[in-house]
């Protein structure tokens, strides 16, 4: 039985991948976004899958919000609508902690009010701040929660208010996502239809993969002076398409399972210079990268246990190849103007 699916931010990049796959599947979505990251172009190329409705609308107008989630009979929200740069987020904590965590305490109380039983929330691996230790296997969900910017503790407090919320609501049931380092485009066509279109994106491959085509004449590695293997910051990262696939797998779990929060990444970890040098490899182009000093915020390695996730929900990722990843990110960059 298909249900309506409302995904706030689904003009962004996740959340389009997202909706991408929803719509290949015959799901009826609702799109909500404020425009500020996400793009009307995006928008367009997913309403050539399938229509959908879509609304412009900010989370910060609270009774809009409950207006909306109590006329249009939604089963499952994901949310994905939130601001995500840590160097920012240790500048104007206040953005963050109003956006990421006010927003989303109002959108799950308007959610509990219209008796929508499923939520789908999209966190950050930043939860876990930085560990004084990796444990072999990676960081999987029961390590303490030490975010060490404002982003991760945003996060991190939304985390809190659907668990507590749940325990109130028994039928209001969630997943929460802690996601590691998102990279990629659209992998599932002859020809990526939809990437990472916001200009002022940090993600290092979104980076890179623009210095590969010219859009850039170079880029900066932010610290090469922490305690990893070659003194850059080491991250374990996912294809976008992957941890779309985990949002669709997380809506039918719930329908049969209790909430529950898990990791999605690939359990890998690759160092700043190790990506970059894969982005020279599989384009056979200069990546001009220029060391800096550290970015606030960063913490010097974090890598997911992910065997919670394809134990418990099934989830088997199809593009745990970090040359694809950069590969997929060059083919979308060299596409879009």
């Amino acid at each position: 039985m298909k249900h309506k699916i409302l995904i706030t931010g689904g003009a962004g990049y996740i959340g389009s991948h997202v909706a991408k796959q929803l719509l290949e599947q015959g799901e009826e979505i609702i799109i909500v976004d404020n425009l500020s990251t996400g793009s009307t172009k995006t928008l367009e190329t997913l309403s050539c899958i399938k229509s959908f409705e879509f609304i412009e609308l900010d989370l910060k107008e609270f009774d809009n919000v409950k207006t909306l989630l109590r006329e249009k009979s939604i089963h499952t929200i994901m949310h994905f609508a939130a601001s995500i740069v840590v160097p920012e987020s240790v500048i104007n904590p206040l953005k963050y902690y109003m956006n990421n965590t006010v927003n989303t305490t109002n959108l799950i109380q308007a959610a509990v009010e219209a008796d929508i039983p499923h939520f789908i929330f999209s966190s950050t691996a930043a939860v876990y701040g930085e560990p004084t230790t990796i444990p072999q296997n990676g960081v999987d969900e029961t390590f303490p929660t030490q975010p060490i910017n404002p982003y991760g503790m945003s996060k991190l407090m939304s985390e809190t208010v659907l668990r507590d919320t749940s325990k109130a609501h028994p039928s209001f049931k969630y997943v929460i996502f802690r996601y590691f380092n998102v990279a990629g485009a659209d992998i599932e066509a002859p020809s990526p239809r939809i990437g990472q279109r916001f200009p002022g994106a940090t993600h290092l491959i979104k980076m890179a993969s623009a210095c590969a085509i010219g859009k850039r004449e170079s880029m900066s590695i932010f610290g090469d002076d922490y305690a990893t293997p070659d003194g850059t910051g080491v991250r374990d990262y996912i294809h976008v398409d992957d941890l779309a696939r985990a949002h669709i797998d997380a809506m039918r779990y719930l329908e049969t399972n209790e909430s529950d929060t898990f990791n999605v990444g690939y359990g890998k970890g690759y160092s700043v210079k190790e990506v970059i040098q894969t982005m020279r490899d599989v384009t056979e182009c200069k990546v001009e990268a220029i060391v800096g000093p550290r970015r606030a915020g960063d913490p010097a390695m974090l890598v997911s246990n992910t065997d919670k996730i394809i134990s418990k929900m099934q989830w088997k990722p199809k593009y745990n190849n970090i040359g694809l990843i950069c590969k997929s990110a060059y083919v979308w960059e060299n596409s879009v103007d």
